[in-house]
């Protein structure tokens, strides 16, 4: 028997969710089944829709898993060598100061090969977002070992767990950041229920109000899952995230700005 696939919008009947019509593509994505990144694309462009700044913004992708992004986010997009995603974001904003400017990093990206990026950006107090994703392994490259990596967890290189001796502790960027007086916000989120994505969505919006108002440098944590990095299923990963990522990496506002 045929499928027959049914736009609720065009039949005209009641959608409880539907796609961001004009800011998100229908690109089909890349990503694993479960990834969080398709999620967190989602609510990025529902805000720009809803906030109708779709032709005053501007995001910035280095390589990693989200290395295709402008395929599915329809803005303005620009390209990034790995790690340097704050520094473009910083000279695009620079350029237009009036746009809302948002880099989309890894943990490989944002706390590996671009921690000097991140913390000078952040340092300078830049008038941008960073959106950082934490599944705390690199999932692009085959599973290795990432600054946010959990102490016991195996990856690809470190198949007998992650030590203190050999490797140190696992990296709280966000932590760190908030510490600098550029930076206005830190929060961290996650998208593995509905009411963690209602939280996130929450949280961006914040973000860009606070660019708007020019307060600085912003940075947005997605605790998220790698269903193929981890060797789960996406139902598994969830469970483990909770489980296992909160305790040292918990969600909830970090620093917010002085009234």
């Amino acid at each position: 028997m045929d499928t027959v696939q049914v736009d609720p919008i065009a039949e005209g009947l009641e959608c409880v969710y539907a796609r961001p019509a004009d800011t998100l593509t229908e690109t089909r994505l890349h990503y694993c089944p479960g990834c969080g990144h398709g999620v967190v694309h989602r609510v990025l462009m529902e805000i720009v829709e809803e906030l109708g700044i779709q032709d005053q913004t501007i995001g910035v992708a280095p390589v990693g898993c989200s290395v295709f992004a402008y395929h599915y986010m329809n803005i303005d997009m620009q390209e990034a060598a790995h790690g340097r995603a704050s520094a473009v974001a910083t000279a695009v904003k620079r350029l237009h100061p009036d746009r809302y400017v948002f880099s989309y990093q890894g943990d490989g990206d944002l706390a590996a090969i671009g921690t000097a990026e991140t913390i000078h950006t952040a340092n300078r107090g830049e008038n941008i977002l960073m959106v950082f994703i934490n599944n705390a392994i690199y999932g692009m490259t085959g599973g290795q070992m990432a600054p946010t990596t959990l102490l016991g967890m195996k990856t690809s290189t470190s198949p007998g767990g992650r030590t203190i001796e050999t490797s140190g502790y696992p990296l709280k960027i966000s932590e760190m950041i908030a510490l600098l007086p550029g930076v206005a916000y830190v929060t961290r989120q996650s998208v593995h229920t509905p009411n963690a994505v209602r939280h996130l969505k929450k949280a961006l919006l914040h973000a860009f109000r606070y660019q708007k108002e020019k307060k600085g440098t912003c940075l947005v944590e997605v605790v998220s899952n790698c269903p193929s990095g981890w060797k789960m299923t996406p139902g598994e990963a969830n469970e483990w995230l909770e489980k296992n990522m909160f305790p040292l990496y918990p969600p909830g506002d970090i620093k917010v700005p002085h009234s």
